[in-house]
């Protein structure tokens, strides 16, 4: 692990331990980042480092792993990953955290990431207030999303590898034979799984070195259940003859409007979530710039490090600037 990079347990007053990693000084300007699935909060070490350095902003910048990842809190009810719960574990981590904020401001910015940018949008919605900014990372605001599931077809072939993710023998399969086919999930080499790595992008696996496999294997050592319960616990899934998913789900326009200055980073090659999620996101998020990604995947964050830095850095240059005076 770098030497920059804290890493503790951190324990919330509803009864959700957060293992976390931070690097930067407290007391600054706070940076949250929240990862996806199957992945950890180590996935944005890069992130960390940069946005911490005084040249680029000295923020204190924190990623915790979500509840049923790693070292956190895993409860087995599959109800405990509602997304009520998930975003009462970041708030209380936000509350943490910017409690020292010297400046009395807000979190700067929440950055997040496949299902932990599904947490950001429905903060972002539920507590404005706690955030100064927002940034997505192929993450799909449920409105485009739910709207997809329902009426397009192509998205909802896309999302059947979810109707996998749900079932009861999925961890066991995922793990077998030294995570085989979970890694398989990254690379797209097992075609027996729904990949998020397009048949396309073969060349673009080069970040996954054996030390980044390591890294994911020591992560996924702690278990997979937990981090399967966030599709299980949602709707927001294509419908089968057994299952109505998102054919019986209907959402308030209330419940969809995102007030936060928000930058959605949305890598053009992703084949499990369509570039079609990003139509009519503006109806439901005024601040908004979007910026697509060419020749890039779900696993962008590895992929081009620099690319989705540079687009965070400019968004966030204002309230840098503010930041640091």
């Amino acid at each position: 692990m770098h030497p920059d990079i804290q890493t503790w347990q951190q324990a919330l007053p509803h009864g959700i331990t957060l293992s976390c990693r931070a690097s930067g000084e407290p007391g600054r300007p706070v940076l949250m980042f929240l990862h996806g699935f199957p992945e950890g909060a180590w996935v944005w070490d890069p992130l960390l480092l940069h946005f911490s350095r005084p040249e680029n902003g000295g923020y204190r910048c924190v990623a915790p792993n979500l509840r049923g990842f790693e070292r956190s809190s895993a409860p087995e009810d599959v109800k405990a990953y509602r997304a009520k719960h998930l975003v009462q574990d970041i708030v209380a981590l936000i509350d943490s955290e910017c409690s020292a904020c010297q400046h009395s401001q807000p979190l700067a910015a929440l950055i997040a990431h496949d299902w932990g940018g599904a947490v950001a949008w429905s903060l972002a919605n539920q507590h404005p207030q706690r955030i100064g900014q927002l940034v997505i990372i192929n993450s799909p605001h449920p409105g485009p999303f739910l709207r997809a599931l329902q009426h397009d077809a192509a998205q909802q072939a896309a999302s059947a590898y979810m109707n996998f993710l749900v079932q009861p023998e999925a961890a066991a399969q995922l793990a077998a034979h030294d995570f085989e086919r979970l890694f398989g999930f990254l690379t797209g080499q097992d075609t027996s799984l729904p990949s998020l790595t397009s048949p396309t992008a073969d060349n673009r696996a080069h970040w996954l070195t054996p030390a980044v496999k390591a890294t994911y294997r020591e992560v996924w050592q702690h278990g997979l259940q937990g981090g399967l319960n966030y599709y299980r616990a949602s709707p927001l899934r294509p419908a089968t003859a057994a299952d109505p998913g998102a054919s019986a789900v209907q959402i308030p326009p209330e419940a969809l409007r995102i007030e936060v200055p928000t930058l959605v980073l949305w890598a053009q090659d992703d084949v499990a979530l369509l570039p079609c999620l990003t139509e009519g996101l503006d109806a439901h998020v005024p601040a908004l710039t979007l910026v697509p990604i060419e020749k890039a995947t779900h696993w962008v964050v590895h992929e081009q490090p620099a690319r989705v830095i540079q687009e965070i850095a400019a968004f966030l240059q204002p309230m840098g600037d503010r930041s640091v005076q």
